[in-house]
């Protein structure tokens, strides 16, 4: 049986997402940690529950999603899966975080290749990646079809979806990736995004404006200018 636990880290109030199973083992999804009280925060719960932390699992190299993974790294000894076509974004974080004045989440060491398709597991659970390209160039999504539960990331929220006017962003993707893909799910599928409130497949594909015929979204934004 599949476990769950996120928290809100970092001034992004990014979702950082801690994942076992009845086994004990378990995996980080996208640890945005970076102060003191984060990381206690989150080593608690892994020591609470006995987790033996078997990797860290990024749905894109973004540095709100990355600031606890030196740290992971360091005391677990776990490997860092990554889509290697995000290894750009990982490159550019320093200029990133200067920009948003964030502290630079430093160097991450070296990531292995996740590809589309590919099954993912710990324990007794499985999760398989969908490459869900546009708001990075590496972006994925994590799918588990036994637990009905996807893990969007940046590339779907409650009612948007990921930006795509930073470096490496493509909206034009982002949409093909959304509406040819993790769209296609069974609608009772809940998804936890990389920020904001848990929806599920069903109501955005019914609600998300962003994800409506064209002629629908513009009676819901009637400026065409939002809609540029």
């Amino acid at each position: 049986m599949l476990k769950v636990k996120s928290f809100s880290f970092n001034a992004f109030e990014e979702r950082t997402i801690l994942l076992w199973d009845e086994t004990g083992e378990g995996v980080v999804v996208d640890p945005g940690c970076c102060s003191d009280a984060e990381n206690d925060a989150l080593d608690a719960e892994i020591a609470k529950e006995g987790i033996t932390l078997k990797a860290v699992w990024l749905t894109h190299g973004h540095l709100d999603h990355i600031y606890g993974v030196n740290r992971i790294v360091a005391k677990w000894a776990v490997p860092v899966l990554m889509h290697p076509d995000d290894r750009q974004i990982l490159d550019y974080n320093p200029r990133m975080a200067q920009a948003f004045g964030m502290p630079d989440p430093g160097t991450v060491p070296s990531t292995m290749d996740i590809e589309d398709g590919e099954e993912l597991t710990f324990g007794k659970t499985s999760f398989k990646v969908y490459a869900t390209p546009g708001h990075t160039p590496g972006s994925v999504t994590f799918w588990s079809e036994e637990e009905r539960l996807l893990l969007s990331g940046d590339t779907l929220f409650a009612g948007s979806i990921g930006r795509t006017d930073l470096p490496g962003g493509n909206y034009d993707k982002l949409i093909v990736s959304l509406m040819d893909g993790i769209m296609g799910l069974d609608g009772d599928t809940d998804v936890i995004p990389g920020h904001g409130p848990v929806t599920n497949i069903g109501r955005e594909r019914t609600h998300n404006p962003f994800l409506q015929p064209f002629n629908e979204r513009e009676e819901i934004f009637p400026d065409e200018n939002l809609l540029s």
